[in-house]
């Protein structure tokens, strides 16, 4: 029998398609698809067969499309008795009307229909999965499915725009009180999501969907996602987690955005989660608690780059390439003298141009700027306003600097004023 090499066929269209045997004899109806996952995601594994003993899975390569539109069995095909063991995705079951998230538009979707596709493989054909439907086609396919004639069907969905979503470019949720959660996805390619843009997703996903999501996070991961959404948010993502799986995640935390987290949630929680911290990061946290949320050193990180006051241009660059903060955060260096007084600011762009064994102290800004620790950030906001500041040194009651305010931490307080 000749059948075309690349044929593609919906989910909608396919379910309830008769089976029949060589001999035209009717073997059940299709019921669902079960998808591969892992290395082999996307291949369509078996074929759910609603039969007259109950529900049969066949191995795809033993089920050929026929030209009237019928699926036949090939001679050696069995049907076996259908027993999960989850190590499928079931399309009809699993997906339709499911959230997955849109890794190529960073965003959450719901799908309406699946699209596939017949393989012509020597004399096999076989099914995969080509793209996910998320638009008014496939709710269309699926509202009026046994009210037109299927060829009227699928003619009049084609004058929807299509909205599909190439298969490689889903992470699927599959989430089933029956079988709990289960993941199915590329984790580092979730991590290669900005943190604003998975935190929008994180917001954007229903609760049981988010917690899957944000557990199979590595903590690095999980704690840049986390700075990014609201506080009632971070609740939300945490609520279901042990303390020392969340003091992992707050030790990769920016110090002041850990502070300000702890500091939401209640005395006995927080503190069980400062006792899982490794001693040096608790300190940090500790200090930054002690704090006025409203002041300077309320929205300051502990985390910047400071060099001796006799510093060269390459003691910086050394002290840069042994930071353990966000790399991105740094726009300038500060120059402590030994009682870790301020004496100096200079700006990452000067330093780059400058020669290696120039001190630093020459580069340094005219007027070097900082503010107290107890200014309040009403203040603090019209300072970076009138200086167009990147940053400011925060400065303690012994003239000591201990902290820095970044720009977006002033952004974030305008924002919340609005």
């Amino acid at each position: 029998m000749q059948t075309r090499a690349t044929a593609r066929i919906s989910l909608t269209a396919l379910l309830g398609t008769p089976v029949t045997d060589a001999d035209g004899h009717l073997r059940g109806k299709l019921k669902d698809v079960a998808v591969a996952t892992g290395p082999e995601a996307g291949k369509v594994a078996g074929l759910v067969l609603k039969t007259r003993a109950g529900l049969c899975l066949v191995p795809s390569e033993e089920v050929m499309e026929t030209p009237a539109g019928t699926l036949e069995l090939r001679p050696t095909a069995v049907l076996a008795p259908l027993k999960d063991q989850g190590t499928f995705l079931y399309l009809q079951q699993d997906l339709i009307d499911r959230q997955i998230i849109d890794l190529h538009g960073r965003k959450v979707v719901r799908v309406n229909d699946v699209d596939l596709e017949w393989l012509g493989q020597g004399g096999v054909h076989l099914l995969r999965v080509a793209e996910v439907e998320v638009g008014l086609r496939g709710a269309f396919r699926r509202v009026f499915k046994g009210i037109l004639p299927l060829a009227s069907l699928e003619s009049i969905s084609r004058r929807f725009k299509p909205n599909g979503i190439p298969w490689h470019f889903v992470d699927v949720i599959e989430v089933d009180p029956a079988r709990r959660v289960k993941l199915r996805i590329a984790y580092e390619r979730l991590a290669e999501i900005h943190p604003s843009e998975l935190a929008d997703i994180l917001e954007d996903l229903a609760p049981a969907e988010r917690e899957a999501v944000f557990t199979s996070l590595d903590e690095e991961v999980a704690a840049d996602a986390l700075e990014e959404v609201e506080p009632k948010m971070q609740k939300a993502l945490l609520e279901k987690l042990d303390e020392e799986k969340i003091a992992d995640i707050v030790e990769e935390m920016d110090p002041g955005a850990a502070a300000d987290l702890l500091a939401e949630l209640s005395e006995e929680q927080s503190d069980a989660i400062l006792e899982e911290m490794e001693p040096e990061e608790r300190q940090e946290v500790e200090d930054l608690l002690e704090f006025d949320e409203d002041s300077a050193a309320g929205c300051m990180t502990t985390d910047f780059v400071a060099v001796g006051a006799e510093a060269t241009v390459a003691d910086a660059v050394e002290e840069l390439r042994a930071f353990d903060g966000d790399p991105e955060s740094v726009t300038e260096i500060y120059l402590l003298d030994a009682k870790r007084a301020l004496r100096g600011v200079v700006p990452l762009a000067r330093l780059l141009m400058a020669q290696p064994g120039t001190r630093l102290s020459v580069l340094t800004e005219n007027r070097v700027l900082f503010c107290a620790a107890d200014l309040n950030q009403k203040d603090l906001a019209e300072m970076f306003d009138k200086y167009n500041l990147h940053a400011l040194a925060v400065v303690g009651s012994k003239g000591q600097m201990v902290g820095a305010v970044q720009a977006d931490q002033v952004i974030g307080y305008l924002r919340e004023k609005l």
